[in-house]
């Protein structure tokens, strides 16, 4: 268990703005509070996977002294407008203060270079306990209680929760899967012969044949820094993969929602996100948000295409899930 044993106390949550219940004092809370914090992207499919465990957290010992912070630090340049982060906020149930980092000022205060990352404070203010990215529910549970009966010694306390996914319990197997794959020129990975062109529309040729790990661009695209936009009908982005889930992170154009549409090879199982006309699979664009693709009932290979009925359609990155019960 990742506990800290020299002394640091934890930074104040200065520097960014607060939009849910805030803002929160850590200096006001000394003697009174244990305070975990949460680093997380609501666009992050790690953090997204985490949050069932917060709010239930929070719900368990807001009473007991515990006080939860959801920090967002935005990945992409549209998570920094706090309509998306409180929609967001909504739709996953966080009841607990939230404040946007969008200047990264709490994190670089903090050190932190993971997305999600959990900071334990006891009353003290001390950061007495971290962990980065999934998993260690439980124990993390269980040094939340301990910090609170240092709090209380004479709190009640319930058992740690159960796992609220079967790929969390123990025995559970996490394969190598496809890393990442993020679609600007920053750090994209495109497989196209001709490479990318970047700030201006271009027309792209997908030749084949596709290699696992790089994404491949058909139709007229406009590539900059940290997204793919496509600028004609029938824009066309491509993947070969393993993984269980795919995950694509994408926006419609302001005010405007566009259709995507998914083909999937062989057996693949079409995710939440995906609705269908038929035999064709598609998903409706409305609000920049990660959006669920696939979702196998094992690690698999295979291989997706995602088609713009508009221009207009942004992409930014794809994300997988490796994890599977036993």
């Amino acid at each position: 268990m990742p506990q800290l044993s020299e002394t640091i106390y934890a930074p104040e949550l200065d520097g960014g703005q607060w939009i849910q219940h805030g803002p929160v004092s850590l200096k006001a809370l000394r003697d009174k509070a244990v305070v975990l914090i949460d680093f997380w992207d609501y666009t992050c499919v790690n953090c997204i996977r985490t949050l069932p465990y917060v709010v239930a957290w929070n719900k368990r010992y807001k009473n007991s002294g515990l006080v939860v912070v959801g920090v967002h630090a935005p990945e992409f340049s549209f998570a920094r407008e706090g309509s998306h982060v409180a929609e967001a906020a909504a739709r996953f149930g966080l009841e607990y203060p939230i404040v946007l980092d969008n200047e990264y000022a709490i994190w670089r205060a903090y050190s932190n270079r993971f997305w999600p990352a959990k900071y334990l404070v006891d009353a003290k203010g001390r950061i007495r306990y971290y962990h980065f990215g999934e998993g260690a529910y439980q124990e993390t549970e269980v040094a939340i209680q301990g910090l609170l009966r240092e709090l209380n010694p004479a709190a009640s306390l319930p058992p740690p929760m159960e796992p609220v996914r079967d790929s969390d319990r123990p025995g559970a197997v996490c394969y190598r899967v496809t890393p990442e794959l993020y679609l600007g020129y920053a750090r994209g990975q495109f497989g196209n012969f001709e490479g990318v062109v970047r700030d201006r529309p271009h027309d792209y040729r997908d030749l084949g044949p596709h290699v696992e790990g790089m994404t491949y661009l058909a139709g007229r695209w406009l590539v900059e820094q940290e997204s793919a936009r496509s600028e004609a009908p029938g824009a066309a982005i491509s993947l070969r993969y393993t993984a269980k889930d795919v995950n694509l992170v994408m926006a419609p154009p302001a005010g405007a929602r566009v259709r995507a549409e998914i083909t999937l090879e062989g057996t693949q199982r079409a995710g939440e996100d995906v609705k269908f006309e038929g035999d064709h699979g598609f998903i409706t664009v409305d609000r920049p948000r990660m959006y669920n693709v696939v979702a196998n009932e094992s690690v698999v290979s295979g291989s997706v295409t995602i088609r713009a009925d508009a221009a207009g359609l942004a992409v930014y990155a794809f994300t997988f899930i490796s994890c599977v019960a036993s």
